[in-house]
């Protein structure tokens, strides 16, 4: 299993950029939502580029209205959304398509679809004036099949596969894409914990060897905490922390998140952390004696 990255490593995009110099997403005063009720209120945030980015909190917390906001999927009533400094609501289209991919919670397949076909539709922001299609793009779906285990399932229709492969489906068109921020709500859903690990393995090993910008929202705490450079926990519609798992991962701000109490287990060895809920008396987990974190053994 794979551990966090170094956030500051880089590498080449579709356009031949730096995509570590390039690709910084950053939220500033944003108020969002749906209808007339804002889910999202003064939001300031910075997704650190050629890093990845968890997004963490309860269920209504905000977390999807985040992401398409930045995917502009939603457009917000205040504030701005910008990566390398550029605001994006001034963008082509296609020039947005290029540099930001997002890959909904629950994505459609159109009916019959193959799974050649629907990894072949990441290509679609390259494809010029006449629709040619290049060899680059035949390198990237196969890059895109071969990450993902799908080699044995291109002709299959989506439609009649497992949530599980339907899910690898979607990621191999969202890497098929090639852009240099890549926004995935919730990319382990329908998977077991075998599946996940293995998803976010080829995710974060795509993000080190393209230096690209990665932003996820995860429920599974443990395994934000272990593939995530930095963590972002909302609550009520604004940032309750920003950082680290070690900072963001705490017995106090877990509490607070998920308005329960909750112990924050440490396992040195392998940094990774493990929350435990606690529904005791008074809903108080016991004290811990001479830390404020308890160390597995």
């Amino acid at each position: 299993m794979t551990s966090r990255t170094d956030p500051n490593r880089a590498g080449g995009t579709e356009h031949g950029e730096d995509a570590a110099s390039s690709s910084e997403l950053a939220v500033r005063g944003l108020t969002a939502g749906y209808s007339e009720t804002p889910v999202l209120r003064d939001v300031n945030v910075r997704f650190p580029a050629g890093a990845v980015t968890a997004l963490v909190g309860a269920n209504g917390c905000g977390k999807s209205t985040l992401l398409k906001a930045c995917a502009r999927q939603l457009t917000p009533s205040a504030g701005e959304i910008l990566v390398g400094g550029a605001d994006v609501s001034r963008w082509h289209r296609t020039r947005f398509a290029r540099t930001v991919g997002f890959l909904p919670q629950d994505p459609v397949a159109p009916e019959g679809v193959t799974v050649q076909e629907l990894v072949a539709r990441g290509r679609h922001p390259y494809r010029g004036a006449f629709g040619r299609w290049r060899a680059q793009d035949d390198d990237a779906v196969a890059e895109a099949v071969e990450l993902t285990g799908l080699g044995e399932l291109l002709e299959r229709r989506v439609g009649d596969l497992s949530g599980g492969q339907r899910q690898r489906v979607w990621i191999a068109l969202a890497l098929a894409q090639h852009t240099d921020v890549l926004l995935l709500d919730e990319p382990t859903t329908y998977l077991d914990i075998a599946r996940q690990a293995e998803i976010l393995d080829i995710l974060t090993a795509l993000q080190r060897s393209r230096g690209i910008t990665l932003v996820m929202v995860l429920h599974e705490l443990s395994l934000a905490a272990r593939y995530a450079d930095v963590l972002v926990a909302l609550k009520d519609g604004a940032v309750a922390a920003t950082g680290s798992a070690e900072q963001v991962m705490t017995d106090e701000v877990v509490s607070d998140v998920f308005d329960m109490s909750a112990r924050v287990l440490h396992d040195a060895p392998t940094d990774a952390r493990l929350v435990i809920p606690w529904t005791g008396p008074a809903n108080t987990p016991p004290s811990t004696p001479g830390s404020p974190e308890e160390v597995l053994p």
